[in-house]
């Protein structure tokens, strides 16, 4: 059944169409009937906050459909979007496995399909489906990655204008191969890029203004096209 936010609403794990991605939907048809029977299903629309940095972690919500972006922030306001989660991840897994608080906050980036499991359900999941352990491991650990390639692009950068260049042409990793470049779409304001790399809002968009002048990228609306990535690459 196609839901109010544009995607067909799922009511099961096993559904083939979600198990193509994640670390999750990847176990066997029957440890899938029994993490079905903890779930429960719903969506959301864009802007929604699934959890807040420090609330106490009640549970996993599963990432079925859309994109979620996941933030920290300091007692000043000042936010920092450490990366954007994709459907078949497990949001709040970290703090759910030690015990402790959501270490970050995560807000819908556009419309969403979630699956929310309860803490002790989960743990308990796990301990009766060991297979389910070694799924898990590898999200953490794509996690760890994840971060550190964020430390390295932030702190060893040479340059803001590396730091945005790295940044685009990561979002390009999967997009269209067209005659004028590389097509992709980013759903992110200016302010929110500027979270991802460190900078003000005004430094990205005089970056991408200087970018667009060189012929670095092309951009209308929030579809942009990168002509070629080894000049880009050249700049960090």
């Amino acid at each position: 059944m196609r839901g109010p936010y544009g995607f067909e609403l799922n009511e099961s794990c096993r559904d083939r169409r979600l198990r193509a991605n994640g670390f999750l939907c990847q176990l066997p048809t029957n440890t899938l009937k029994d993490l079905d029977d903890l779930s429960s299903f719903a969506a959301y629309p864009a802007g929604a906050v699934l959890f807040l940095e420090k609330q106490n972690s009640r549970g996993v919500y599963v990432l079925c459909e859309g994109q979620v972006k996941l933030s920290i922030s300091s007692r000043e306001g000042k936010t920092m979007i450490l990366r954007i989660a994709k459907a078949g991840e497990v949001l709040g897994l970290m703090a759910v496995l030690s015990g402790s608080l959501y270490e970050v906050t995560a807000e819908t980036l556009d419309p969403c399909q979630v699956v929310f499991i309860y803490r002790d359900q989960f743990l308990h999941f796990l301990t009766q489906h060991p297979e389910a352990n070694q799924n898990m491991i590898k999200q953490l650990t794509a996690e760890y990655q994840s971060a550190y390639e964020q430390l390295r692009t932030i702190g060893l950068s040479a340059s803001i204008p590396g730091r945005l260049a790295k940044f685009l042409l990561g979002w390009s990793v999967g997009g269209q191969q067209t005659k004028s470049g590389t097509k992709f779409t980013i759903r992110l304001t200016h302010e929110e890029i500027a979270e991802c790399i460190g900078v003000t809002r005004e430094t990205v968009s005089r970056i991408l203004g200087e970018f667009k002048i060189r012929h670095l990228v092309t951009l209308q609306g929030s579809t942009l096209t990168i002509p070629s990535r080894a000049a880009l690459e050249n700049i960090y």
